[in-house]
């Protein structure tokens, strides 16, 4: 079991929100604009635009009246499918005002990737771009639940959008409508619902890298904590400004970054997507004090050119996902004092986590945040507990209500499935250390089990990404028979410029920095990977083509 020593676990601490009647975001946006009403909240650099918090929530209750008002009811699923801009977060607090459920979907998503994802949900009310009003038309019998459209934007794109969607008989207007005046001017033309901390608020989908996606039902007071997880976590405050360049569509830009923002009152810089190249005169201009970064973002940062200036800024702390091996050099680089890490996903917010400004041993993502979480590493055939040091599941429970999902939407099998013995099953291997340190080895089913060793994919990934003529990699096992080893094979994408550099060169590369029982047996180049349309590497279908391209 876990140990209760203290030294052991996260330090306790106070949620922005203490009092969990309050957890609901209606309530802590109203709160906020009560004590920061004229602070900038929602910083759009790409127009220009700027939104104080008074400003936020009288456009946030005109938007949820006015869907209300054209036949929208609590409960609902409100869907949107857009890249980051403005209209993405009022059509967010649009819906958590309206008491909907919000369903952001990726922009990547078609097909019947996108069909699935619409008819699980079944939305009435659609915010979306122009140029996904075709994915409806050409998906019209799944959408049958849909009545009525909000197209962003306003030009050419957006009108023909509009006239298509009517012309096949959709209700459809300018989002912009929503943030009008209404027939009574700012004051609201319908009341409100009240809205509960145990309400659904969102619906987001997992990657569904080896079956159809799950829509995890996440109610308001699970999102309140977690973004209060991650304020303790960075130490955010009001005087911080908090940028995002993740899409809104992923929780890490939405509940892992605009709304811990919104919870303290500090300044949330949008971006419209991620630059490698303009990252670092993104943090310059926009005084940012707070971001996060995922995998590979980093390396594709840390591989531009140095620059005089890069250290110029206002920097002090990045949430990493995770810290990457060369992450010392990149604080020098980059000029901040500090790493943050966690173990989190949607579905059981964050159980572990890392001290600000404390050491962490190299891998650790945190100590378990034992006064939210129970947790267990277990046999996951068996659901038993293993010793520390060995990898197993880690299996979660909540000490309080409400703040881990709830269920997955319109899979009553898989929820239960995922929820056997009473505690949520996360398929991943986890390992535990004697000094309360946790560290995440790999999605159960990517495990790589070699020489009697679990070979971390990420650590491998890491050192072969390392490599400056590499962009891209992913490594995957090809099951051996029963009783014998997984072998290693790892895909790896050059860059362009980088032809001549063949598989003996990557080879001797990883034998100068991977013990032997990590060594890949095969390496495959290739032209790129695929993905999820959240951006996840697929590697199940990576495995099937190793095996046709190796003959096995």
């Amino acid at each position: 079991m876990p140990t209760s020593d203290a030294r052991n676990t996260y330090p306790e601490f106070t949620p922005a929100f203490p009092q969990k009647k309050d957890w609901a975001l209606p309530f802590i946006l109203q709160a906020r604009a009560a004590t920061h009403g004229a602070q900038v909240f929602l910083d759009f650099p790409l127009t220009g635009e700027k939104w104080t918090y008074t400003d936020t929530l009288r456009l946030a209750r005109r938007a949820a009246s006015a869907v209300l008002l054209a036949g929208a009811a609590p409960g609902d699923r409100l869907l949107i499918m857009a890249s980051n801009r403005p209209e993405f977060v009022f059509s967010w607090l649009a819906a958590a005002f309206a008491g909907m459920i919000e369903v952001p979907l990726s922009t990547q998503l078609r097909g019947s990737f996108f069909e699935h994802q619409v008819r699980t949900v079944s939305p009435s009310i659609c915010a979306i771009e122009p140029e996904f009003a075709t994915h409806f038309l050409e998906a019209k019998k799944d959408c049958a639940s849909i009545r009525r459209f909000y197209v962003m934007g306003d030009g050419p794109a957006t009108n023909a959008a509009i006239a298509a969607l009517r012309a096949a008989g959709w209700s459809a207007e300018r989002f912009a409508d929503l943030m009008e005046p209404g027939a009574q001017g700012d004051d609201q033309t319908t009341s409100l619902p009240v809205v509960r901390v145990h309400d659904p608020a969102a619906i987001f989908f997992t990657s569904g890298t080896t079956g159809p996606a799950k829509g995890v039902i996440m109610s308001h007071a699970q999102m309140a904590l977690f973004a209060q997880e991650l304020v303790e976590l960075t130490r955010l405050t009001d005087a911080d400004t908090y940028m995002a360049c993740n899409p809104l569509f992923h929780g890490n830009a939405q509940f892992l970054a605009m709304y811990p923002a919104l919870i303290v009152g500090a300044r949330f810089v949008l971006r419209e997507k991620y630059s490698a190249t303009a990252w670092t005169s993104w943090v310059r201009d926009s005084k940012v004090t707070i971001t996060n970064l995922m995998g590979v973002m980093f390396d594709f940062i840390w591989k531009q050119p140095p620059q005089p200036d890069d250290a110029d800024n206002d920097l002090r702390c990045i949430f990493a996902i995770p810290t990457p091996g060369f992450g010392e050099q990149f604080k020098q680089r980059f000029g901040f004092d500090t790493f943050v890490e966690a173990y989190g996903m949607t579905e059981v917010s964050m159980p572990m986590m890392t001290p600000y400004g404390e050491k962490y041993p190299p891998g650790a993502c945190g100590r378990l945040v034992d006064q939210w979480f129970d947790v267990r590493i277990v046999d996951s055939d068996t659901d038993e507990e293993v010793p520390d040091g060995q990898v197993g599941e880690l299996l979660v429970r909540p000490k309080s209500m409400w703040t881990i999902n709830s269920g997955y939407y319109g899979m009553p099998e898989r929820t239960a499935e995922a929820y056997r013995n009473l505690w949520f099953h996360t398929g991943d291997g986890v390992r535990r250390d004697a000094d309360g340190w946790y560290y995440f080895v790999d999605r159960l089913k990517d495990t790589i089990r070699r020489r009697g060793e679990y070979v971390s994919s990420y650590e491998l990934e890491q050192t072969v990404l390392d490599h400056p003529a590499v962009i891209e990699c992913a490594a995957v096992a090809i099951k051996a028979e029963e009783g014998g080893d997984d072998e290693i094979v790892i895909f790896v994408v050059l860059r362009e410029t980088a032809s001549d550099v063949g598989e003996a060169e990557i080879r001797a590369w990883c034998q100068q920095r991977l013990p032997r029982f990590a060594m890949p047996r095969d390496i495959l180049f290739a032209t790129d990977l695929p993905k999820t349309p959240s951006g996840k590497i697929r590697k199940a279908e990576l495995r099937v083509d190793a095996k046709r391209r190796l003959g096995g």
